[in-house]
């Protein structure tokens, strides 16, 4: 090996959680670091006498678009784009993360900035599914209120574990009160995490469900998207009525059924 393998110097610098090795007319640095969803964040590199650029050659914008039904990123999300290659000392040029080296010494030092701000762009995916959450709980909240139906936006819950927990609709029936979670994503590899969640809260407010005045527990699945499948709704039926948005008398019904 020359002094100005990159492979070489990463391994000198960063030990053995960065593995590196020739890739095309690139060198690829395989980090220790994951996406959402546990795919793993890859970096490339190019040298030459020791200097040269990192890069994700636009891999994280790709996973990210992946996360997402809508082919274009609001004008919010482009500025937290920019800041946030701006506070890791990143270039986003062309849909890509690019970050010089003038020496080998700085190697690892860049490789590491590329790599967190790869990190912090892929947790975009947060504001899409909040994004998404939000624009449907929206079109239930008009729902609820067209049927005449008393309710509460985001109450916070005690769990019997001591965590705090926000269902996004309390709502109170005459015969019964129901809290109901609005299941939406996006993304089809995300859909399981987002099932996973509501049967956690389900499993930690149980004890709501018993007594005089028990309440009922309705996940509600936007399936305008067709992301769900059926162990998405089979995971999360044992605690709670599943409703589909699309069928609202449905979702009328349950909420006035008696307990």
């Amino acid at each position: 090996m020359t002094a100005y393998n990159p492979c070489d110097l990463l391994a000198r610098s960063l030990g053995l959680l960065f593995q590196c090795a020739p890739h095309g007319e690139f060198y690829r640095v395989r980090t220790p670091y994951l996406y959402p969803d546990g795919d793993i964040v890859d970096l490339f590199c190019q040298s030459s006498e020791g200097a040269g650029t990192v890069s994700d050659l636009g891999e994280t914008i790709r996973w990210l678009r992946m996360q997402t039904t809508s082919p274009r990123r609001s004008a919010k999300q482009q500025a937290l784009i920019e800041d946030i290659c701006h506070n890791h000392g990143v270039e986003f040029y062309k849909g890509m993360l690019m970050a010089r080296f003038k020496s080998g010494e700085e190697l690892a030092n860049v490789v590491t900035r590329v790599s967190q701000a790869a990190l912090r762009l892929s947790d975009l995916w947060f504001t899409f599914r909040t994004r998404s959450i939000e624009s449907v709980a929206d079109e239930v909240a008009d729902f609820l209120m067209e049927r005449e139906f008393s309710y509460s936006r985001g109450e916070k819950h005690i769990g019997r574990s001591g965590r705090i927990w926000t269902v996004d609709f309390h709502v109170r029936a005459p015969e019964k009160s129901s809290l109901v979670d609005v299941l939406a994503t996006g993304s089809r590899s995300a859909a399981r995490a987002v099932a996973e969640h509501v049967l956690a809260t389900w499993y930690d407010l149980h004890p709501l469900t018993v007594g005089p005045e028990a309440i009922s527990f309705i996940s509600l699945f936007d399936d305008s998207v067709d992301v769900w499948s059926k162990e998405d709704f089979k995971l999360v039926e044992p605690l709670s009525s599943v409703v589909r948005w699309s069928e609202p008398d449905r979702f009328t019904e349950e909420l006035r059924r008696a307990a």
